[in-house]
């Protein structure tokens, strides 16, 4: 029996899924098997089944990491020491900013539509938007219906969604985000 292969770096969940999230947006979800996962990192594809049963489970992890960085963002915002509705319009840009500075990440969050993992990705969503609702509830002025809080999220969403398909960053399309977020806000003041 020959002796194990020495690594220059010891396999980490965190190296597998960021070669999958690489993966997975230049290829798409379907096209990308866990074997080339484990050669984009130069492993073999055994090791990576030490971390994760499947790729569905691998995708779950990603999208979970994913949804608590944006909740950890929407949480900064809440702690911010200005008036509500400062703190308000800064939560509606933050959510604009997240989407546009983690690309890849807000895209397999909110708009991959594969049917293998849409059952692994139903708590984080349902958790970032109950908290984004509490937060807009909270800090409006006035009584906000679910309706309009979807409305809000839907908006914002779109926003994102379009210029996530574009090579723009948040910087190059800040005066549009800020334009977007009075219009919003004009809606519910």
């Amino acid at each position: 029996m020959s002796p194990r292969k020495a690594v220059a770096q010891e396999l980490t969940k965190e190296m597998v899924m960021a070669a999958a999230r690489k993966l997975f947006r230049e290829k798409g979800y379907q096209q990308v098997s866990m074997r080339q996962i484990a050669s984009e990192l130069g492993y073999t594809h055994g090791s990576i089944y030490y971390h994760f049963k499947n790729k569905a489970e691998l995708f779950y992890a990603m999208i979970e990491t994913d949804f608590k960085l944006l909740d950890q963002w929407l949480d900064d915002m809440m702690n911010l020491e200005m008036d509500n509705d400062r703190k308000l319009k800064e939560i509606l840009l933050a959510f604009i900013r997240f989407g546009l500075s983690h690309k890849s990440q807000y895209e397999m969050m909110f708009l991959l539509a594969d049917e293998e993992v849409k059952s692994y990705v139903n708590k984080g969503p349902n958790e970032s938007y109950e908290k984004f609702s509490q937060s807009l509830l909270e800090l409006s002025k006035r009584e906000i219906t679910i309706q309009q809080t979807w409305s809000i999220f839907l908006s914002l969403h779109g926003f994102v969604s379009h210029y996530c398909r574009c090579d723009e960053t948040y910087e190059d399309v800040e005066n549009l985000a800020h334009s977007h977020v009075n219009f919003i806000l004009k809606s519910i003041g």
